[in-house]
């Protein structure tokens, strides 16, 4: 039976990392690592390929490369043997055949064992594996002959079970770390497996390989219905050791003792602690206690459910579509950018092979979604066996504190562990630079990439360096607003390494804003948004951006303001107290509502959802200022265009309103701040109706300002004496005020 304390895998990786298990133990088999590789060809007979050459008048072809030599290691076709990874793991796998890359370096393709642990998926994952036990997968990859570490011996459980009863390989054995046990095929992907079978029955040599492969392939598609019922398993631990133990081949016929098994539902009596004699001495335990940190719990915070009522209004359900976080079905007006993004990365997965891409466009145009949406459908392509496995990691630029924790954050996706950003820089130059077997694409998805430049850019070095490597299998796909972000602020040799494949999303049109609108309310009922106002929404956006984004918000909040008129309006009604006499007529309410014409959104809730959306707080809040303030800051402003000076008297902005409001002839202003008199008498020197001597409010619209932080007064003695200074700048307060009824025609437009 296979060793209880530790595997073979674990012991070769251990081996590998610099563990307990020496290189004597390992036979010291690539003792000679500075040595070149050398091919070993087929032997023939040079008599006859001498006699082809002169009959035929060709050059004699190359013999058949069938193994590879380097001081005195040797391995052939069909030989088994270990392969050294960047992170010091030991893998396994078949050498099926040797070639040579682009650069001239010798290299093999292999046929990969995997272990239990490389199963992704926990729900479909067996059980009852051996501590040693590898499952032969239909996994290929070719990788440099340097990157093999000795050879591996692969055996069934019976043959196992035989070569060394006890269980366990002697540690002075010349096996000793590399005998493992394989008795099932499975595709690590998709947790399927093959029947269970003889390792020596099924694979002999090299002579054997396509027939293993096309057991494996046949066996572990996706659809396959099993054969039989899967074999009950043991509960416990002990039960599974047992189960584990009547495995074996059944043609070896070894006795064995059978372990009794411990019975954990039984009660057990406590046994009493009596205090230990002072004559007896304490021993220091041989095991040391293993702490386990509990996993973080977090209590989920309590979440409001809305009534089916309150999202079956046409209003909600428009609003619900019409947000920027909802997902449509698809993704309109983007088909080409699709095709291209998709092609790329498609063509990139399944070669293998790394590459980078620049996506630029202004805000809004559909960049990310389009990439997650070309994410999702590759992931359809992986479901269905049609693409082979990757890794999704998404970087956005706006939610890191600091450009460097990208390097975190992809390390945790590729290997689940958080490390600082340091150590993860130094554990991805390793991953990228070094063969590894089975290594499964990445493809990164850079997002803000204006947020991660540094200073020295040393963060996008990295990054569109790593796609180079011959190994790395990293695809880069970085998303900016600018167009010219590589030649404006990036360096050259950035730039170089970024690549010259680039695509663009340019701002949508006002037909395709129209149609992407349409497609969100297309299953919105009673047509709440006129035609004419989703027309005239598209085109205020198309002719300044182009944002989706930015139609979708104005959309949404002019059905805000339409819903909040009709709820106004169905208040309403709904106020009139109920007399006896309309009691009866109470329950058709809701019906009289229903029936009666909900507001739509029109091209007028459109404006007014605009001047919301273009309004900056600072604007809204000077709209909300009383008569007093309004006209005081019209003062402030004549008298600083007059002068030339920023700052100004109070006194003299004092006068300046009430000449200002001699001369308007706006009522409120006469009526309210100069104090006109409507019975038509006359002043004193009878030349027109009598007026304040200054306008009623102004000491309260100055300290008003100054709290608010849009003026800032002088503090001194005297009202009149103080100096007062405009804060915020004057286009702000145009723009807020050109549009007031209230201080038209004081110089604000």
């Amino acid at each position: 039976m296979p060793g209880r304390k530790e595997s073979n895998l674990q012991k070769a990786r251990r081996w590998l990392s610099g563990g307990a298990v020496t290189r004597e133990d390992s036979d010291d088999e690539l003792g000679e690592e500075d040595l070149p590789w050398e091919w070993i060809h087929a032997k023939t007979s040079e008599k006859q390929s001498g006699s082809k050459k002169r009959k035929r008048g060709q050059s004699v072809e190359e013999p058949e490369i069938i193994g590879a030599r380097m001081g005195t290691f040797e391995c052939k076709v069909g030989d088994t043997v270990f392969l050294k990874s960047s992170d010091n793991q030991a893998w396994i796998g078949i050498i099926c055949e040797f070639t040579e890359d682009e650069d001239g370096d010798k290299c093999a393709n292999f046929m990969w064992f995997s272990a239990p642990d490389e199963i992704r998926n926990k729900t479909k994952k067996r059980t009852d594996f051996y501590k040693n036990e590898l499952y032969i997968s239909p996994s290929y990859d070719v990788n440099p002959l340097s990157s093999i570490n000795g050879t591996s011996y692969i055996m069934s459980p019976g043959v196992y079970n035989k070569r060394f009863p006890k269980g366990t390989v002697p540690r002075n054995a010349k096996e000793y770390g590399k005998v493992f046990i394989c008795r099932r095929g499975c595709n690590t992907r998709t947790a399927t497996y093959t029947e269970e079978f003889v390792w020596e029955k099924i694979y002999k040599g090299e002579q054997d390989i396509p027939a293993l492969v096309e057991l494996v392939n046949g066996q572990t598609k996706a659809t396959r219905k099993r054969s039989g019922p899967r074999t009950k398993q043991p509960k416990d631990e002990d039960d599974q050791d047992d189960y584990m133990a009547g495995q074996s081949d059944p043609e070896q016929g070894l006795p064995h003792t059978p372990r009794k098994k411990r019975k954990f539902n039984d009660a057990i009596t406590p046994k009493s602690h009596h205090k230990t004699p002072a004559s007896r001495k304490f021993l220091t335990p041989t095991h040391k206690r293993i702490v386990i940190k509990k996993a973080l719990e977090i209590t989920p915070l309590g979440t409001r459910i809305l009534s089916p009522s309150v999202l079956a209004s046409p209003y909600a359900l428009a609003r619900n579509h019409l947000h920027v976080s909802s997902v449509p079905t698809a993704l309109p007006c983007r088909e080409e950018e699709f095709a291209e993004v998709y092609t790329h990365l498609e063509s990139a997965i399944t070669a293998g092979t790394g590459s980078c891409i620049y996506i630029a466009g202004t805000p809004g145009t559909g960049k990310t979604a389009t990439v997650r949406e070309v994410v999702a459908q590759l992931n359809a392509a992986v479901i269905a066996e049609e693409l082979d496995d990757f890794i999704f990691v998404e970087i956005n630029g706006m939610k890191v504190t600091d450009p460097h924790q990208s390097y975190s954050l992809l390390w945790e996706a590729l290997r689940g562990d958080r490390v600082s950003p340091s150590h993860a820089l130094d554990l991805l130059e390793r991953e990228f630079s070094t063969p590894s077997p089975r290594r499964v694409p990445v493809v990164v998805l850079m997002d803000e990439l204006d947020q991660l430049v540094t200073k020295n850019q040393s963060v996008m070095y990295n990054f569109f360096n790593w796609p180079g490597l011959r190994h790395s299998r990293l695809i880069v796909l970085a998303v900016a607003n600018t167009m010219d972000l590589p030649e404006r602020t990036l360096s050259n040799k950035i730039s170089s390494r970024l690549g010259l494949h680039r695509i663009t999303f340019r701002g949508y049109t006002h037909a395709q804003l129209i149609q992407i609108i349409e497609s969100r309310l297309a299953n919105v009922p009673n047509n709440i948004v006129h035609p004419d106002a989703i027309q005239f929404a598209s085109r205020k956006v198309a002719a300044v951006s182009g944002d989706a984004r930015r139609a979708l918000d104005i959309c949404r909040r002019a059905v805000e303001i339409a819903e909040a008129q009709a709820f106004v309006a169905g208040g309403a009604e709904d106020e009139t107290p109920n007399s006896p006499s309309k009691s009866a007529r109470g329950k058709n309410a809701a019906a009289r509502r229903e029936a009666r014409k909900s507001p739509i959104v029109t091209i007028a809730t459109i404006k007014e959802a605009i001047a919301e959306a273009t309004s900056s707080p600072l604007q809204q809040y000077l709209r909300s200022l009383p008569l007093a303030s309004k006209v005081f800051l019209a003062a402030l402003l004549a008298r600083n265009r007059r002068t030339g000076v920023a700052e100004a008297l109070v006194g003299d902005v004092l006068d300046e309103a009430r000449r200002m409001g001699v001369l308007s002839e706006l009522t409120a202003l006469r009526q309210v701040l100069l104090g006109e008199r409507q019975d038509g008498e006359v002043s004193r020197k009878g030349k027109g109706k009598a007026l304040a001597s200054r306008m009623v409010g102004m000491e309260g619209a100055v300290v008003c300002l100054t709290e608010a932080g849009i003026v800032a007064a002088e503090t001194r003695k005297g009202e009149r004496g103080r100096r007062v200074r405009l804060n915020v700048g004057d286009e702000e307060v145009g723009l807020a005020l050109k549009d007031d009824v209230e201080v038209r025609n004081l110089g604000f437009n």
